[in-house]
């Protein structure tokens, strides 16, 4: 796991020592690998490739990077791991090939060499994202993997194409110019996130998952823009088909035969995932996901794994305990961190600086602490996340279900259920529940936001209605304008079910779910791996019966039936919670001058980003306590905090001594 960047001049126009910018950019993502830097430049070609090194697989110098080619041919700069390496190893071996360190970098070299670049990625596990110099055809490649697990920016500045892991090296290129895209900040105070489709800076883009880009700098005459660059990208593994295909042929055996499939193939996946020069662990929720990757582990693993959670009470949930049960049960060395409200609170104003596009996540403030514990103990660390898209386990996938067969109910009889929940909405916006005895769980399921949006869901008449009231932002944006409609990108899928599970996978999962793991995890340099998404999971599960994924009314059937073999089944079937952060009550008391300050930046900002006849309404009626308006008020705050902070940035200084580890052609 490392930072990458990039740098790839059109010679005939650009100048060539704006190369020089490639360590300037490599240090800013000293964070991402603070155990070496490397550069590579070649001005007469106009190509400089800059790494930062997290050292992983293959500690001694023969690791590091940029790397070149035995033949010499090819140059890459890369981050992330490929986890079948040593399968890939042997065979290259078996065909004459010689290796001079242990590594997979080299192993990727020799593979693409030997079968040539598409075929090579097509032989990958694992997670990247990468740059490869051609020196023979003069050509820039630009890679990433099949889930979107490591981030790939790209940007047009000038005559140059810049690329990085994060943007906050782009930023640091003197010919780039950051300028706000309105639609993608829009999106953003819609959903909490910027889509992976979209970038928050016009004139840059995220190479999108599964997708490779191939630039000459005689290309950047003619489609030097970034939208003219985003045209050129090629896709060499392809979500959509992987899940039209999977439905359309689904793999037929009993529940033991599939049970028996998937604890094999789950095996293999933590098994590669094991494999590391450095101490390793995993996070451990208590939840089903989790505990499925920490079992496996502990299954295969001669010593203690080192699990780690963070306790925090103070939203209603604390899924510690929890943890706790499972790793006694299964015998791991457990880091358990008891953390108060204060110092959760207190990371908020780093959350800008980390995710350098702005986010509203909530649970990135646990992932982030949890992070940090556990790099105080490991390098590495697995964790659970693809396990709910893949095996469907948010309430809308079962909710889907239900909904479903609940659409055999007359019309009628459905506006009068929805009407029932109205009313109960009401009364939870007006606190006439607080004084009933009501557990947390039931509290949080009874938020006003989730009844309107029930209601709404069971008055839906067709299920194309449904869906799109499914997958729809249930929050009220305080966006001055609303953000452009989503690629209709997905394929014909065979029901529901499918169809959202499919837009959670291509959507939530990259823009969301993986953003927060990588930048949490590589704020603290530590590697996260997720074995729960590795593609031949993740292509298996797109083969299931959908009654393996949601059955009696709930999600993950499947991955909790593997569970049962290793976990007593009191640890696994309780409700479904997560890292419930309260933001409502800490907007009304702690961060209540902080978020005062920020709603008074949107007000001077006179940027027509935000509603300011919305952002006062709500802001009033939450602090008086009205309504809990915090759904709405989170991704504008955090976007305010993230436009100061991009406004206050200045260019890093280097730092550091820059020593190339391969001099220039």
């Amino acid at each position: 796991m490392c930072g990458i960047a990039g740098i790839l001049l059109d010679p005939d126009t650009a100048d060539p020592t704006s190369l020089e910018a490639i360590g300037q950019m490599t240090t800013a993502l000293r964070h991402r690998g603070p155990d070496g830097e490397g550069l590579w430049t070649d001005r007469e070609a106009g190509i400089a490739l800059g790494h930062r090194r997290l050292a992983i697989v293959d500690l001694s110098a023969a690791g590091r990077q940029p790397m070149r080619s035995s033949s010499g041919r090819y140059v890459i700069t890369f981050n992330g791991e490929i986890y079948n390496f040593r399968d890939l190893r042997r065979e290259l071996e078996d065909a004459g090939h010689q290796f001079r360190g242990t590594g997979d970098t080299e192993v990727m070299l020799c593979a693409i060499e030997t079968w040539g670049l598409e075929a090579a990625l097509k032989r990958f596990a694992g997670m990247f994202a990468f740059a490869l110099w051609d020196l023979k055809t003069r050509t820039l490649h630009l890679a990433r993997d099949r889930m979107g697990k490591k981030p790939l920016y790209v940007a047009s500045a000038g005559h140059a194409l810049v690329f990085a892991s994060e943007l906050k090296a782009i930023r640091c290129f003197p010919g780039f110019s950051p300028e706000l895209d309105l639609d993608a900040a829009a999106a953003m105070l819609s959903k909490g996130w910027v889509p992976d489709h979209r970038c928050i800076w016009r004139g840059a883009f995220k190479l999108p998952p599964g997708s490779l880009l191939s630039v000459r700098p005689s290309d950047l005459a003619e489609a030097g823009d970034a939208v003219s660059l985003s045209q050129r990208v090629n896709h060499w593994w392809s979500l959509a088909e992987v899940a039209a295909k999977g439905r359309e042929r689904p793999i037929v055996g009993s529940d033991d035969d599939l049970t028996d499939e998937l604890d094999d193939l789950l095996r293999l996946a933590v098994r590669e995932r094991m494999v590391a020069d450095v101490p390793l662990g995993a996070f451990l929720s208590g939840g089903v996901d989790s505990s499925t990757v920490v079992a496996l582990m502990q299954a295969q693993s001669r010593t203690r794994v080192r699990t780690f959670t963070i306790a925090f009470g103070e939203g209603g949930f604390d899924e510690a305990p929890y943890a706790a049960e499972v790793a006694r049960h299964l015998g791991t060395d457990h880091t358990e961190l008891h953390l108060s409200s204060s110092a959760a609170r207190a990371v908020i104003p780093e959350l800008p600086r980390i995710w350098d596009e702005p986010f509203a996540d909530e649970s990135q403030i646990p992932t982030l602490l949890v992070a940090r514990l556990a790099r105080q103990h490991v390098t590495v660390a697995l964790s659970g996340d693809g396990g709910d898209e893949c095996f469907a386990g948010y309430g809308r996938h079962f909710m889907a279900d239900r909904l479903r067969r609940h659409e055999r109910l007359p019309l009628a009889l459905r506006r009068t259920m929805a009407a029932g929940l109205g009313l109960l909405a009401r009364a939870a916006r007006k606190d006439l529940m607080r004084s009933l005895p009501l557990s947390a769980n039931i509290r949080h399921m009874l938020r006003s936001d989730r009844l309107d949006r029930l209601a709404g869901l069971l008055t839906a008449t067709h299920e194309d209605e449904l869906y799109r009231r499914l997958v729809g932002s249930s929050t009220r944006s305080l966006a001055r304008h609303s953000p452009p409609a989503s690629i209709d990108g997905t394929p014909q899928l065979d029901g529901l079910l499918s169809r959202i599970l499919y837009d959670d996978m291509a959507g939530y999962l990259p823009s969301d779910i993986l953003v927060k793991l990588d930048r949490a995890t590589m704020a603290n340099s530590l590697e996260g791996r997720c074995p729960l998404l590795d593609h031949r999971v993740v292509e298996f599960a797109w083969r299931l019966p959908s009654n393996v994924k949601v059955r009696n009314g709930g999600g993950k059937w499947i991955l909790r039936h593997v569970l049962r073999r290793y976990v007593p089944q009191r640890l696994i079937d309780r409700p479904k919670q997560g890292f419930d952060v309260p933001i409502a009550a800490w907007l009304r008391g702690p961060l209540r001058i902080w978020a005062n300050d920020l709603v008074a930046d949107m007000r001077g900002s006179g940027d027509g980003i935000f509603d300011i006849a919305k952002v006062n309404a709500c802001w009033r009626d939450h602090i008086d306590g009205r309504h809990d308006h915090s759904r709405e008020l989170w991704p504008a705050l955090m976007f305010q905090a993230w436009h100061n902070d991009a406004r206050r940035l200045s260019v890093p200084e280097t730092g550091l001594s820059r020593v190339p580890e391969l001099t220039g052609v």
